[in-house]
């Protein structure tokens, strides 16, 4: 059986209020349950940046400025339940959606109505592109959902 869990914008802003207040919206919160099991659901969201010999790092994102490159860490701890599940990230407009660190991301570029892999949907006659993205899906399946815990990234771009 599989769950559908997912993250909207609001109640995360309250956890992270160290982030600007303008990205706090952007990142993963609210957990809304469709069914068990029970997940708690966690984000932190960093900023990459380039020091002068070319390392990059990431640091806590406390401030942001159009152009920088955000990655998105969403912790999952399940409290209960059997089976794998889903989670469903809606990306706001602010943001334009890059990668995701699992291979097996669905993403959706019309409000989560159709999904598939980015460069396999189209919009129009043309294919869709990264800046399109509007909500990313990842499946947890039944054997790492039986892990109890488990983390996933995305990176996007701050418009």
């Amino acid at each position: 059986m599989n769950s559908r869990i997912v993250a909207s914008g609001r109640k995360y802003a309250c956890r992270m209020s160290a982030l600007v207040a303008a990205f706090a919206v952007m990142a993963p919160a609210g957990v809304a349950m469709a069914a068990t099991p029970d997940i708690a659901m966690d984000s932190a969201v960093y900023v990459e940046r380039t020091e002068q010999d070319n390392i990059r790092r990431l640091e806590p994102a406390n401030r942001l400025s159009r152009g920088d490159r955000v990655v998105t860490v969403l912790t999952w701890h399940r409290r209960s339940g059997d089976g794998g599940f889903t989670i469903i990230n809606p990306l706001p407009r602010a943001i334009a959606f890059q990668d995701s660190a699992d291979s097996g991301v669905e993403v959706s570029v019309d409000q989560g109505r159709t999904w598939g892999r980015l460069g396999e949907l189209t919009i129009g006659d043309r294919i869709a592109t990264p800046e399109d993205v509007t909500h990313v899906r990842w499946r947890i399946p039944a054997r790492s959902a039986a892990k109890n815990r488990g983390n996933i990234a995305y990176s996007a771009i701050v418009r």
